[in-house]
């Protein structure tokens, strides 16, 4: 069933007419990239005559009328994966997420994933996120990294989160195990671009990150072009008689794709089990012991779990904050190299 939201423009209005409705519409579900589309569609008219150009000229006092039809399905299908859900309410979710889901159907990957999931879990309670029967995915984790993730249920939840992850005002802390132990006193470190030590034993990365010109499934470290991308680390535990090994706390001042894998393998620290940035070094029998050089050999994924994760609630605003322990696999890994 289709509804109706009337309303005027305030004085001083923005000179293009989607910016102007975005701030004025009293329905604050309504984004500025949908008010854009029910435009483009139609589906507002001001003062009687209907508008199809967002970036038209309007005048206070103008009464606007928006005409909302009914969500659309989405074209993907729910399926009955079970969830580890660790917070939900009607206007968002937080799941744990296992090792080796993807988080949304892409064309190699067209079922089996979160989003797949989430439609079946959340059914009619799922608003119309963008005019669309769907959770609004705001942040991803890869597909062989585990741990916290958050989704809107509604377009008021996902434009607040989006909002939030876009000004870098949550937080995200990751567990790794990485090769080697970063350490101030490395030369190497010392002398590599974009690294820098804070109080408190804090590894700093601060590069660009682009698109690998040979392989474009992967990302780069690059100076020119590309996105801004800050990584923070600690060491939580050094592994082995010799450290040759490291337990980290890793926190994301940027969210970017596969950040913390190509700063840490970048920093000459690679992840664990990583099969595009771990590299192919041989674990130190004689430093870890033979279970310990084994675990660490044999750990079929990246060794990075999103273990912590806080926000403000993008409705009622309340501060959240989500912690998750280790998984299986990770755990037996510590205890290994722990021995």
């Amino acid at each position: 069933m289709s509804k109706r939201v009337s309303f005027q423009i305030a004085a001083d209005p923005p000179r293009r007419l989607d910016k102007a409705l975005a701030r004025d519409v009293p329905d604050d579900s309504l984004s500025r990239s949908r008010l854009a589309k029910l435009i483009n569609d139609g589906a507002v008219s001001i003062d009687g005559s209907v508008l199809t150009d967002p970036s038209a000229a309007v005048a206070a006092g103008s009464l606007v009328e928006i005409v909302l039809g009914p969500a659309e399905e989405s074209h993907i299908g729910p399926e009955n994966i079970p969830l580890h859900i660790v917070w939900e309410d009607a206007d968002l979710i937080v799941v744990d997420k296992p090792a080796g889901m993807v988080v949304h159907p892409a064309p190699g990957t067209p079922s089996g994933t979160l989003v797949n999931a989430l439609i079946h879990h959340c059914g009619a309670s799922l608003s119309g996120v963008g005019g669309m029967l769907r959770p609004g995915i705001v942040h991803r984790i890869d597909k062989d990294t585990s741990g916290l993730l958050v989704a809107a249920k509604s377009d008021r939840a996902h434009q607040g989160l989006a909002a939030q992850f876009e000004a870098h005002d949550v937080e995200r802390h990751y567990l790794a195990v990485c090769h080697g132990v970063p350490d101030a006193s490395d030369p190497r470190l010392a002398g590599l671009r974009g690294i820098a030590w804070e109080s408190g034993g804090i590894l700093k990365i601060a590069t660009r990150l682009d698109r690998h010109r040979a392989d474009r499934q992967r990302q780069a470290v690059t100076w020119e072009g590309g996105r801004h991308a800050v990584t923070r680390t600690r060491v939580v535990r050094a592994f082995g008689q010799t450290p040759a090994a490291a337990l980290l706390d890793c926190w994301l001042e940027t969210g970017r794709t596969h950040q913390i894998r190509v700063h840490l393998a970048y920093a000459g620290h690679g992840l664990a089990g990583d099969p595009v940035y771990g590299g192919q070094r041989k674990p130190s029998v004689r430093a870890l012991g033979e279970v310990g050089a084994d675990a660490i050999s044999r750990f079929p994924r990246q060794a990075l779990h999103a273990a912590t994760l806080g926000f403000r609630h993008p409705v009622t605003n309340e501060m959240l904050r989500f912690e998750s322990a280790l998984p299986s696999d990770l755990a037996e890994l510590v205890r290994a190299l722990d021995g």
